[in-house]
């Protein structure tokens, strides 16, 4: 079974994941941070990994906090899940329109953690939510998952549809990354033998 659970507790926030890589999309994903929880659905449904997700966190601050370390934890359950990484396709991509917006995400299993993000949020809030938080979220995420991650903006004018694009967009990508190749079931994807 390809599943992790990952606990993180900080004087900032308590954050509970866990994952099934071999899922249906199912998800119960509750942060207190209402459009977060929305987006982590879509990454949940379109990704095809089931994703149970609880945070508490210092929102009376801000959502800072609590979107980063969901991230930071989501990205050390997706490594575990993984483990050797053995038989996996490893690199996945999507060019996903959504109304005005169209956004290409690439990424690669690699762990070597790197992001590349061209996205322009037009507006600073979608709702109560800070929008440079998206970008906060796949940082933690790439860097905790060692996942090489490129976002880039094809079109967009609404920050909703932008958003939402990209994270289905890296949904995605990370399916078709994830799954086993019939091929090479048996072997790490790489030439080096390991990754």
């Amino acid at each position: 079974m390809r599943t992790a659970q990952v606990s993180r507790a900080t004087a900032e926030t308590e954050i509970s994941v866990s994952v099934n890589l071999d899922g249906s999309g199912a998800y119960d994903n509750q942060t207190g941070v209402g459009f977060f929880d929305h987006m982590l659905d879509q990454l949940s449904r379109h990704s095809l990994i089931d994703m149970t997700i609880r945070a508490k966190g210092d929102t009376h601050i801000d959502d800072h906090h609590t979107v980063e370390d969901t991230g930071i934890a989501l990205g050390q359950a997706l490594a575990q899940a993984l483990g050797d990484k053995r038989g996996i396709n490893r690199y996945g991509e999507c060019h996903l329109p959504m109304d005005d917006a169209q956004v290409r995400a690439a990424l690669d299993l690699s762990a070597r953690p790197f992001l590349i993000w061209n996205i322009d949020l037009p507006t600073e809030k979608i709702g109560s939510f800070d929008t440079e938080l998206v970008r906060e979220f796949f940082q933690a995420l790439a860097t905790h998952g060692g996942i090489t991650l490129h976002v880039d903006q094809i079109h967009g004018v609404n920050s909703h549809h932008i958003a939402e694009a990209a994270f289905k967009a890296v949904a995605r990508a990370l399916r078709v990354a994830v799954e086993v190749d019939p091929r090479k079931a048996d072997a790490v994807p790489s030439t080096k033998g390991a990754l």
